[in-house]
């Protein structure tokens, strides 16, 4: 019955596994040849990738290609950056100070006017009837003064003879005075009416540029109309409010009280300069809410690039760093024991601290750790190691069909080697 079972301690014969593997599912004998395939494809081809991967990022002991330049000495300005609002030195509504009919308009709409230029006529017949009536009143008892006074003198001549009663006399003295007083009176009544009479020209109160006309000809206006005939803004000169966080006020005071401030206004997308102005004021208070003080700037305006309520950037310059150090700020590097930069000397980058003094995102002025003229890294630095050999660059593209442009011999400053002044921000 178990005469086919194979003895416990029987060897198992080649002929037996064959029989063995013919009786295995399919699937194992393809996992099997799958196997082997991507093993052999991973010994002829992975080896040959790593191998040039690491040609690629470990290859060669050949110096690392970078950009360079040079340390310098450069006089460098230091300046507060704010944004800043424009507003006019002085605004007018200029308004009727009388009640009449507006004859005529003596301005166009956006005209510059000139203090005294004449804007509106308002109808003067009416006034001028009024300081007619007010002189006609003044002569009259202007006559009414020289009768009493030759009758006073003609009183006292008799007094003087007791030829009538002194009292008589100190009356007619009193009616004389009485007169006097009236015609002062009159004539106050003339200035007034002749006041009045002028208020119907209506004249430019200062210097400016007229806006919307608000009232046109034939229509009646009053004194107490809110909206006026027009208004006029000063241009020029014209003046930039901004602020500044109160941490900068002393050093702002202290360079204030030395010298007049220079500030530049420049355009809001970009650092072209719209005027060049002076500081004028500096708030006298600080403002709690927000922690900042209020500057006023003012500004010639020659050319009415500045608007009222024109939004520009401002720059105020309190100090000129004189003689620093200065690099471009792409070579400063910051590391766990703070700012280094790579120093090029004899074909290599030796890593060197330094102190930064003032950086911008073009310039770095540097207090100490670097000495003109030497030269400093600038781009390259993913391969760059402390003692690395370095090819410096010019930086620029080699045309195509020509030969690659050998490096520039150690010590050689690149293409960004000469950097131009930059603003620095405290």
């Amino acid at each position: 019955m178990h005469g086919d079972l194979p003895k416990p301690n029987a060897t198992v014969t080649p002929a037996t596994g064959l029989a063995r593997i013919k009786r295995s599912p399919r699937w194992v004998i393809y996992l099997v040849v799958l196997l082997a395939v991507g093993g052999a494809l991973y010994y002829v081809f992975g080896q040959k990738s790593d191998q040039q991967r690491r040609g690629r990022f470990f290859a060669g002991d050949g110096p690392v290609p970078v950009l360079a330049a040079n340390a310098q000495f450069t006089d460098v300005p230091v300046y507060l950056d704010a944004v800043g609002t424009t507003r006019a030195l002085n605004t007018v509504t200029v308004r009727s100070q009388v009640d009449g009919k507006l004859l005529s308009v003596k301005f166009k709409e956006g005209q510059d006017v000139k203090k005294g230029d004449v804007l509106a006529q308002i109808d003067p017949t009416m006034f001028q009837a009024a300081l007619d009536q007010a002189a006609a009143k003044k002569a009259m008892d202007e006559s009414l003064l020289a009768n009493a006074q030759n009758d006073l003198a003609r009183y006292d001549q008799l007094a003087a003879t007791n030829a009538i009663n002194k009292q008589q006399a100190d009356t007619q003295r009193a009616l004389v005075a009485q007169y006097t007083a009236q015609v002062k009176s009159d004539q106050a009544a003339i200035e007034s009416a002749q006041a009045t009479l002028g208020y119907a020209t209506i004249r430019a109160p200062i210097d400016g540029r007229t806006g919307l006309r608000q009232v046109d000809e034939g229509n009646i206006v009053r004194a107490s109309d809110t909206s006026g005939i027009v208004v006029i803004t000063q241009l020029q000169p014209i003046s930039v409010q901004f602020n500044l966080p109160q941490q900068y006020l002393s050093e702002v005071n202290a360079a204030f009280a030395q010298r007049p401030l220079d500030v530049d206004a420049q355009r809001s997308d970009n650092d072209a300069v719209l005027d060049r102005g002076k500081l004028t004021v500096v708030d006298n208070q600080v403002d709690p809410t927000t922690g900042t003080v209020k500057l006023k700037a003012e500004f010639p305006n020659a050319d009415l690039q500045l608007w009222p309520g024109q939004f520009a950037n401002v720059r105020l310059l309190i100090n000129t760093l004189q003689h620093a150090v200065t690099i471009p700020t792409g070579a400063v590097q910051r590391g766990p024991n703070g700012t280094f930069v790579y120093v090029i000397k004899d074909g290599a980058a030796a890593m060197r601290p330094i102190v930064v003094q003032k950086q911008d995102e073009t310039q770095t002025v540097v207090k100490s750790g670097l000495t003109p003229p030497e030269q400093v890294v600038t781009t390259g630095f993913a391969r760059l190691t402390d003692g690395a050999k370095v090819t410096v660059s010019d930086g620029r593209p080699t045309p195509a069909g020509t030969a690659p442009r050998a490096p520039r011999p150690n010590g050689t400053p690149g293409a960004n080697g000469q950097q131009r002044p930059n603003r620095q921000q405290p």
